[in-house]
């Protein structure tokens, strides 16, 4: 049930805060405090990785920590709880199956299973606005990145590959296709996750096939552009002209991106150009350029963005004033990280826009990797940890007076 729309404030910290009890603040306060220590952060993920697989007794702590303030569960039963608590704050969640490192057929077809249980738990659930996936999830990397090869030298896939790998090709397609085809059937909307750029070539040839099959007057399939790559907005504007020429909706999540260092560093060692923009300004930059873009035709685009930054959510609420767009227009999801940027999500949410927080689940030792590039994130994130730190604090201030 939506609420009234309320004027926006993204400073207002009771309302930030509204769904964590007084122990789940000070949880997050001290995980943010260690996580901002750098020597600790780059020791600590690899110290609880050993400690796990050599079965050491730290499952109960992680449980209680890292994963109890950023996942939602173990299982789809465990997420439900989280998803239909935060739904009563106006927050929606995005499903999000976060186990890595499944590397054979049987394991990317329990990857793909359970994703496509996502779909089917959400259909039933007007708290679930979306599931997301990762190709990588159900597919060999280096096949991906073999026919990203192919495509960039302009071979055809089907006449290049050998035969064992395009059975296991079409196995991948035939995992996303199956996918798609139950978002569609349970009026879910599914995300396919953007990853390193030397797979995102395959990833975004798959994506824009399962969105002109099975989008049509609705995004029911959305693609994602990281907009820290120097080529990503042209890359937008030429799927804008596609799908309109096409006659499909285009889904888009638009997002900074995650792999920075990763890909730089493999750049500087292979000799290759850079993919990444030449510093944050000129990410921001497009971030929000591509914000204008998707309005500009939002009768045609369903955008989510994807965004930690205050200045660019603010941005886009201001886009959809000057459009005379409603709060809670249906192409137009805002969506942050569980356990982050609680004071973009929350005031959102109650200024009646449509929000939402991605929600990784899996086994606690599976979603590991997970959290753990989520901690590196957190820390290459200019001042991400202190912001956090800071709201948390604010909040406890308000709470002391408020006694």
């Amino acid at each position: 049930m939506k609420k009234a729309a309320q004027q926006l404030d993204f400073t207002n910290t009771q309302l930030a805060f509204q769904a964590k009890s007084n122990n789940q603040l000070r949880k997050a306060f001290w995980l943010f405090r260690m996580i901002g220590i750098p020597w600790l952060n780059a020791i600590g993920p690899k110290m609880l990785s050993w400690s796990l697989k050599a079965g050491l007794p730290v499952k109960g702590i992680v449980k209680k920590t890292l994963f109890e303030v950023f996942c939602g569960g173990e299982s789809l039963e465990e997420t439900a709880k989280t998803s239909q608590y935060l739904f009563q704050f106006n927050v929606r969640t995005i499903l999000d199956y976060s186990v890595e490192g499944n590397r054979n057929e049987a394991g990317f077809d329990e990857t793909a299973n359970e994703i496509v249980d996502t779909l089917l738990h959400g259909g039933g659930h007007e708290e679930v606005a979306f599931s997301a996936c990762k190709i990588t999830g159900f597919a060999k990397i280096v096949l991906l990145e073999k026919i990203q090869r192919l495509l960039q030298e302009g071979k055809t896939v089907e006449e290049e590959l050998g035969e064992a790998e395009l059975a296991a090709f079409e196995r991948v397609r035939g995992r996303i296709d199956e996918i798609c085809k139950t978002a569609v059937a349970q009026k879910t909307p599914v995300f396919i996750d953007a990853e390193e750029s030397w797979m995102q070539d395959t990833i975004d040839m798959l994506a824009e096939e399962m969105m002109e099959k099975y989008n049509g007057e609705n995004a029911w399939v959305a693609t994602t552009v990281q907009m820290y790559r120097w080529d990503r907005l042209d890359y937008l504007k030429g799927l804008i002209q596609k799908s309109k020429a096409k006659g499909y909706q285009l889904g888009v999540k638009v997002v900074r991106g995650a792999y920075l260092e990763k890909e730089t560093d493999r750049a500087e060692e292979m000799g290759y150009k850079n993919p990444m923009q030449p510093g944050k300004e000129a990410t921001d930059r497009d971030f929000d350029a591509a914000l204008r873009l998707c309005i500009e035709n939002i009768d045609h685009v369903h955008i989510c963005a994807g965004t930690h930054n205050e200045k660019s959510s603010l941005l886009l609420t201001e886009l959809m004033k000057e459009k005379g767009l409603p709060n809670d227009h249906s192409h137009i999801l805002f969506a942050q990280l569980l356990g982050m940027s609680d004071h973009i999500s929350f005031n959102l949410g109650h200024a009646g826009y449509n929000a939402a927080k991605y929600l990784p689940y899996g086994p606690v030792k599976a979603v590991m990797p997970y959290l753990i590039r989520r901690a590196n994130e957190n820390t290459s994130v200019a001042g991400q940890s202190s912001r956090e730190l800071q709201l948390l604090r604010t909040e406890f201030r308000r709470r002391r007076k408020e006694k």
